[in-house]
């Protein structure tokens, strides 16, 4: 396949596109997180707890802008913010799970262990 540009960026394939959308260490986290559920800032922040709140808003406001997931603010005080995950976050998920199956097979392989969550 060609290269391309998007948004004033040289992409060499189509993976590396989309792992430019999803990937990294904290996008794919959230959007498992809201797959099956709504969750609010503070909800997302406790269940990730390694990640800063500098790196989720950025990081909420990227899945946002790309539309894997929505925003909903309420007009109350103090203001609720609740996230949840839109079709194109959906499909995304597919691709997540699969992922996911392959790191803990991988890990299985190695012998890593995985940390019982805290």
């Amino acid at each position: 396949m060609p290269e391309f540009i998007y948004k004033n960026k040289l992409y060499y394939n189509p993976v590396e596109f989309a792992m430019d959308r999803i990937g990294g260490t904290w996008k794919m986290p959230i959007l498992w997180r809201l797959k099956e559920k709504v969750m609010r800032y503070g909800e997302l922040k406790k269940d990730i707890p390694r990640i800063t709140d500098k790196m989720l808003a950025s990081q909420l406001k990227e899945l946002e802008a790309e539309g894997f997931i929505s925003r909903k603010v309420f007009a109350e005080v103090p203001p609720r913010v609740e996230y949840r995950i839109t079709p194109r976050g959906k499909k995304a998920i597919r691709l997540v799970e699969q992922i996911r199956n392959y790191g803990l097979e991988l890990m299985h392989e190695f012998g890593v262990k995985q940390e019982k969550k805290k």
